[in-house]
């Protein structure tokens, strides 16, 4: 499964971490202005915002899981297994396919607000990109400086929902997940006031007692609940360093240890396969892996963004050591 998030201090950063068994051959792709994006319902765009993201590029195509583009947009796919219903084509009036639809917002939107605006028309299709890539269940956060939103396709049509909390995870869907929240409204950062039993001395025995019953464990619904409480009480200087430090750190209070989420009877395990952290103002994008917790970064301002060839970065997966003796 996985955990998005979008946080700002002086800059914008977006990101996510990835959390499954398996990966795709994954790579840092940026796709420039000029890479021509087909679409199977929609007339190409043969020109678009440049786009620096994690994608699997197949017969020449990126396939995101999670990018920024060069306006400052941010947007990324998580799985929505169960709930994510896509229609056949005919039935909206702007068609988009799924795996199109992370180039189809970022090719062509600066802004969250502008993004709404055109969902209001679109309907995400079910075409798959080939036999070999089927279409995967997702909905998608999407993020700007100042707003973020949730977009779930299911079987009663496309929502829309105004994302307060910067956060996505997995099922169940969105509303209900906010909703949840409210049983976690005592919480606090803070030591707790004895309301229990006023006239009996209680010991405040430890420090974060404020924070007993955040959830701990690794479901979705679980995630979602502990990434609010730290990303809405996250305290951050405004430097580069100390903002990607602290996007890192929020996502790491939500990654996968291998060995404690087994998938099916296979000895396969769930983990973090990476995180990611792009500030969305530079087009800078950090990320780290489930062996290397040194950060690496990919400066799409460095690549040719008037070109028309994707350009890739395997990911550095073996662990960086900086010795100091």
């Amino acid at each position: 499964m996985c955990t998005g998030l979008s946080f700002t201090t002086a800059d914008h950063y977006f990101g996510r971490n990835l959390d499954l068994e398996f990966s795709y051959n994954e790579t840092v792709t940026v796709t420039p202005r000029n890479f021509p994006f087909p679409f199977h319902r929609l007339p190409s765009l043969p020109t678009h915002h440049a786009i620096i993201g994690i994608a699997t590029i197949a017969d020449g195509y990126p396939l995101y899981y999670d990018a920024v583009n060069e306006k400052g947009l941010g947007m990324a796919g998580l799985n929505f297994p169960d709930n994510a219903h896509y229609p056949a084509p005919g039935s909206g009036d702007t068609e988009v396919t799924p795996f199109e639809f992370i180039p189809w917002v970022l090719g062509q939107f600066e802004t969250v607000a502008e993004v709404k605006e055109a969902l209001r028309s679109v309907s995400l299709v079910d075409i798959n990109f080939s036999p070999e890539f089927p279409l995967s269940p997702l909905h998608w956060i999407i993020a700007d400086k100042s707003a973020s939103i949730t977009v779930e396709s299911v079987r009663g049509g496309l929502k829309v929902y105004d994302n307060p909390w910067g956060v996505l995870t997995n099922n169940p869907t969105f509303d209900i997940q906010s909703f949840r929240l409210n049983d976690y409204q005592h919480l606090s950062k803070r030591q707790p006031e004895n309301t229990f039993a006023s006239d009996v001395p209680m010991d405040l025995y430890s420090r974060g007692m404020g924070g007993i019953g955040l959830p701990g464990d690794l479901s979705s619904s679980s995630r979602f609940v502990k990434a609010v409480f730290t990303r809405m009480n996250s305290v951050c200087g405004t430097s580069e360093s100390e903002s990607i430090s602290q996007f890192f750190q929020i996502l790491g209070s939500v990654a996968q240890q291998r060995g404690c989420v087994q998938v099916g009877d296979e000895d396969k395990y769930e983990i973090t396969i990476y995180s990611s952290c792009a500030n969305t103002a530079t087009g800078v994008y950090y990320y780290t892996t489930y062996e290397n917790s040194q950060i690496t970064g990919v400066d799409m301002h460095k690549e040719d963004l008037d070109g028309s060839e994707l350009a890739a970065y395997p990911l550095v997966k073996g662990q960086q050591i900086a010795m100091q003796n």
